[in-house]
């Protein structure tokens, strides 16, 4: 039997972070690794431009970086299809006839469209491509008949919209498309050095190949528990950041001394978040000899990604012949 399809896909706008590891990708290496789905995960360069379509020249540098960090993780292209969006020209061709077929009061109602626009407020996003790139995506998910869409639940909403777009097509011309489902992933919270959302734009965030010295300086700076001012101060695990990171990289027997010696002030916020560069360091270290190799072998990353492209192109031909015939264009 064909296995089920699952699809996913990143923005390339620089480089990855931690919360990028474990809000998305550990769980699409899970996924890949359970065998039970074939996997598409691409890089979402076209989505790119709706919000960094002024500066557009590190779009194929941060691409390249992107799939290296891709495969240092564990994404493997023996097991999963790893391609650029704008490498196979069917997906526009699919967001151009879905665009004709969807109301604009369901693009309006979207719940993230205002508040990336308050997030993005240093940027001009007043344009037709950024109110609709749910049509993309959608675009992007139904080209390969996807079963699933691994999401956290903020993401809900784009998986909604575009199943009510197949469902639309669907009825307006021929039942092509499965409805995709979304898979819910259990997302750790994560935030940034500085308590706020881990992001790029905020400074704050701890990069996949953050590593010795960098990697050490960065956390010695995370906030921890506002209201510990001094080391003899008990402190709140549930409520410091540093212990979240705890929870992912160090051993439980750790994670329960660190608990109770925090709550008793018996450890002081320096020497915790000391030990916990070590456990990153230690948790990253295969991904970090995988970047090694990876960026001494830059062709080899290059042609992983020409195969994937050519992999994708055949289904999603298939695909538009279907449409083209059932929309008689």
């Amino acid at each position: 039997m064909e296995k089920k399809r699952i699809l996913s896909g990143m923005r390339p706008t620089g480089r990855l972070h931690l919360g990028n590891l474990h809000g998305a990708l550990a769980n699409w290496v899970d996924i890949q690794n359970s065998g039970t789905y074939d996997c598409f995960y691409f890089v979402a360069d076209w989505h790119a431009l709706t919000s960094d379509y002024k500066d557009t020249d590190l779009i194929k540098a941060y691409s390249l970086d992107m799939v290296v960090d891709w495969l240092s993780v564990g994404l493997d292209p023996a097991k999963s299809v790893l391609f650029v969006q704008s490498e196979v020209k069917e997906h526009a061709e699919l967001y151009l006839i879905l665009s004709m077929i969807t109301p604009l009061s369901w693009l309006e109602r979207n719940p993230t469209y205002k508040e990336m626009q308050e997030e993005l407020s240093n940027k001009d996003i007043g344009t037709f491509g950024f109110l609709g790139y749910p049509v993309l995506q959608a675009a992007d998910i139904i080209m390969y008949k996807a079963y699933g869409v691994p999401v956290g639940v903020d993401q809900l909403p784009h998986v909604e919209l575009t199943r009510e777009i197949a469902r639309r097509f669907n009825f307006l011309y021929k039942e092509i498309f499965p409805i995709p489902e979304p898979l819910l992933a259990e997302v750790p919270k994560l935030l940034g050095l500085d308590g706020r959302k881990m992001s790029k734009s905020y400074d704050n965030s701890i990069y996949l190949r953050d590593r010795g010295d960098v990697l050490r300086q960065k956390i010695s700076s995370m906030f921890t528990d506002p209201q510990r001012m001094r080391k003899t101060d008990p402190g709140r695990p549930e409520v410091c950041n540093a212990f979240a990171f705890h929870n992912i990289y160090s051993p439980s027997s750790e994670i329960d001394e660190i608990s109770d010696a925090c709550r008793t002030a018996a450890i002081g916020c320096v020497e915790c978040k000391k030990r916990l560069a070590e456990r990153i360091a230690d948790g990253m270290a295969s991904t970090h000899e995988r970047q090694d190799y990876y960026l001494n072998h830059l062709g080899d990353v290059k042609d992983i990604m020409d195969d994937g492209v050519q992999r994708a192109s055949k289904i999603a031909r298939l695909t538009m012949e279907q449409v083209r015939e059932a929309t008689k264009i």
